[in-house]
């Protein structure tokens, strides 16, 4: 509407006043109903045609779109571990900060674990002074072979030094019986230091390592304890929370409510526009959007991101191939991230609120730096100029959408 009203005021409005003031036709007479289109044919034309021309470059080059957004997270609130609920310590809507315990479940089976892997550490390291014990006494009695083995020794040699100074004064008997004594002491002390080798080994690498390993079996059972006291895991108010003392919850199956995180869509509105304003839409551009939610109002922002990818071409590797002719006929959008261009511009506008945002071109900068002239530089002129047509039919929207839903729609 306002396309053709700016076009019919430089062509059909112009071509009316020739006719009735120049060519002196006159309504009722030469200019009637029936004879309109042969009398202003080239005024009709010239607006048809203008009006085409104005809508074409009004949408491309300052793109509109409904599908814009404050998204906002959710986070679930699921249990590390499922369980029976036996305590709630807060309740549906209420605020939370980060850490806050939420419900505790039944703890019984992970106190036991507990109470198992701490009893296994107080037996490692019992047996651990008991096989200390059993080292000193196999010290003792290595030290003590080693002993008696160095008295053998000096018997056996003495008794052979006597033999060969005087053959008669010990006896062959004597000397073998020496000898194989000292055969079987050493024997004896190899075992002893073989006993106290492996004593050591026992205390150096085996004891230390299960004692290691029931250590780590009492942290996992206090991080299994700990997971029956179910937490926030960021600051934000409850939804959906109505537990029971009794309930039975699992990690799976059933959450147990969500936490919308504070601040969480209040800073951002998504929008996506269509493929056609791929090559228009970039960051920096000034937007303005107005929603349902906050009526009669427009809020000027600025577009910070475009996303580099169109959702509607994704794909998930299978072991088929992607058949073209099975791809979804939407063409998919732009998804461009705006931000307030003044701060605090968003406080009152409920996350999740949906809205109508327009994009605004603007060659201003470029026009200001004398590089554009001649018909170039008008036609950037005019690019930024229709940009009002838009800005007013989106201020337009703003007044007439709740008259619309509340009148037009029955309120729905």
């Amino acid at each position: 509407m306002f396309e053709f009203m700016f076009a019919s005021m430089v062509t059909i409005l112009p071509d009316y006043l020739f006719r009735r003031y120049v060519q002196g036709k006159r309504i009722g007479k030469e200019i009637t109903l029936f004879s309109v289109w042969h009398v202003l044919r080239y005024g009709i034309t010239g607006c048809a045609m203008l009006t085409v021309l104005l809508i074409t470059m009004i949408f491309y080059f300052h793109p509109s779109t409904t599908s814009a957004m404050s998204f906002f997270r959710t986070v679930t609130i699921l249990p590390e571990t499922p369980g029976r609920v036996v305590s709630v310590n807060v309740a549906n809507l209420q605020e939370v900060k980060a850490g806050d315990v939420l419900f505790t479940l039944d703890d019984a089976r992970q106190k036991s674990a507990l109470s198992s892997a701490e009893a296994r550490v107080k037996e490692v390291e019992s047996t651990m002074e008991l096989v200390k014990a059993q080292l000193h006494a196999a010290q003792a009695q290595s030290q003590s072979t080693k002993a008696t083995l160095d008295q053998a020794k000096n018997e056996l040699q003495r008794n052979l030094d006597l033999q060969t100074r005087n053959a008669n004064v010990v006896s062959g008997q004597e000397i073998d019986r020496q000898t194989a004594r000292v055969a079987a002491l050493e024997s004896s002390y190899e075992a002893a230091q073989a006993n106290e080798d492996s004593i050591e080994a026992q205390l150096s690498d085996q004891l230390p390592a299960q004692l290691d390993t029931a250590r780590a079996a009492v942290e996992q059972a206090q991080v299994e304890l700990s997971f029956t006291q179910v937490r926030a895991g960021t600051d934000g108010t409850l939804q959906q929370f109505n537990l029971q003392p009794g309930d039975y919850i699992n990690p799976i199956l059933r959450p147990a409510g969500l936490i919308v995180p504070a601040h969480s869509g209040t800073d951002r509105i998504q929008a996506g526009f269509g493929q056609l304003a791929a090559q228009v839409v970039k960051p920096g551009m000034i937007a303005e959007v107005s929603c349902m939610s906050l009526p009669f109002t427009v809020i000027p922002m600025v577009i910070v991101d475009v996303q580099d990818v169109i959702a509607a071409g994704q794909f998930r590797p299978t072991d088929n191939l992607v058949d073209a002719t099975l791809i979804p006929q939407a063409p998919g959008s732009i998804t461009a991230i705006m931000e307030p261009l003044y701060a605090g511009a968003l406080d009152r506008l409920p996350p999740g609120s949906r809205c109508v945002a327009n994009a605004y071109t603007s060659y201003y900068d470029l026009l200001d730096s004398g590089e554009v002239t001649g018909i170039r530089a008008l036609g950037l002129h005019v690019v930024d100029t229709v940009g009002l047509v838009h800005a007013a039919i989106l201020r337009a929207q703003a007044v007439l959408a709740p008259v619309r839903l509340l009148v037009l729609s029955g309120g729905h």
